[in-house]
């Protein structure tokens, strides 16, 4: 699948509640221990590791007697609360024969939203893997409505790729109890590497059925998607499968490859496109379209058509084209309000309008991502 190489530097491990339970609140503790050995001996080879784990909703169910992923949002957090100090409990003891400490960090999607919160992040990272730590991130479900109800990161397959984005991992490898994207309509065989990823490798991805997790193979495409765009190489395959993390890192393993782009977005960009919440829509016509994706310039009035949504002047907006198409995402100089009286308009009487702007650029291309 993928040719054998150098032991990589940074890996993350997203491990879904499938692989880590036998059934809803059942740890399935000899699979944990496989895989704390298999990490254990990634670290001793000189590769550092980032766990996303996934399982505190599942394993607050089961502790709380339930057999139904509940679907009011408070229940949720009560199970989460519940769950994730078994969580952490279970990665500790499964560490611990490795002499490997294990740190929780509990994230939101606006702890990765915020620059400061964003750069906060990285950094405490950065010490905790410096201190010899494994870092076991999960969604802080249990304090964030918002999140849990549904404006969050999607489930922990994104927020994995989100992580791989921000400490710029070599690979992310998300293990699941799929075998990989199975070509449904086809060959009905796991495709065994994915250079792009295209409407027709979209349309083999299916939802989920567990009572325990979300997403599916539909929210792992989206994170290969994000994760691929900077530079990191995606792996999705079965956790159950004997030494899979070593496997799959040789090039032996059984699973998808999702080919990485070829030159990562810089990170701020990537901050930029990948982890905030848009505020709004600024359309632009037909002939702006290429100047953005082509020429790297910045948005100009003249190419506008219109705005949805209420937002303000530096806020974070979509950028579509004619047909709607989501093409770029950015740091708007003007508010929604503003954008009708400028929109069409040439850079001379933008600044008739505006005096004392300093930017007459709708979105300067320092402040532009491409998706």
């Amino acid at each position: 699948m993928l040719t054998p190489r150098k032991k990589p530097s940074r890996v993350i491990v997203k491990l879904g509640t499938g692989v880590l339970t036998s059934g809803v609140g059942r740890l399935d503790t000899a699979r944990i221990a496989s895989v704390c050995a298999q990490l254990a001996a990634l670290r001793e080879s000189g590769t550092e590791v980032i766990v996303v784990s996934s399982g505190a909703i599942g394993l607050g169910m089961g502790r709380l007697g339930l057999s139904r992923r509940p679907s009011d949002t408070a229940k949720k957090q009560a199970c989460a609360a519940v769950g994730q100090s078994l969580l952490m409990e279970t990665w500790k003891a499964g560490f611990a024969p490795h002499g490997i400490t294990v740190a929780q960090v509990l994230l939101t999607h606006e702890d990765l939203r915020a620059r400061a919160r964003h750069l906060g992040v990285k950094a405490t990272l950065a010490q905790v893997i410096g201190y010899g730590a494994v870092p076991i991130i999960n969604e802080n479900d249990a304090v964030s409505a918002a999140e849990i109800a549904g404006i969050r990161f999607g489930d922990n397959d994104t927020l994995s790729a989100m992580v791989a984005s921000l400490v710029r991992a070599e690979f992310l490898l998300i293990l699941s109890t799929a075998p990989g994207l199975i070509d449904m309509k086809g060959t009905g065989r796991v495709v065994p590497v994915v250079e792009r990823i295209t409407p027709e490798i979209e349309a083999m991805a299916g939802g989920t059925t567990s009572e325990t997790a979300v997403g599916g193979m539909v929210s792992k495409i989206s994170a290969a998607r994000l994760a691929t765009k900077s530079g990191c190489g995606v792996f999705i395959a079965n956790g159950a499968e004997p030494e899979i993390v070593q496997r799959l890192l040789s090039g032996t393993g059984p699973g998808t490859f999702f080919v990485p782009s070829g030159l990562p977005l810089e990170s701020r960009k990537s901050w930029l496109a990948y982890f905030q919440r848009p505020s709004g829509t600024i359309s632009i016509n037909a002939c702006a379209v290429p100047v953005l994706r082509n020429a790297g310039a910045s948005l100009l009035a003249v190419g506008v058509t219109g705005a949805q949504g209420d937002f303000s002047a530096g806020d974070i907006v979509n950028i579509a084209g004619p047909d709607g198409t989501v093409l770029a995402r950015g740091k708007t100089a003007f508010s929604a309000e503003e954008i009708p009286a400028i929109a069409g308009k040439k850079g001379e009487e933008v600044r008739a309008l505006h005096p004392g702007r300093h930017r007459i650029e709708v979105v300067h291309r320092n402040d532009l991502a491409l998706l």
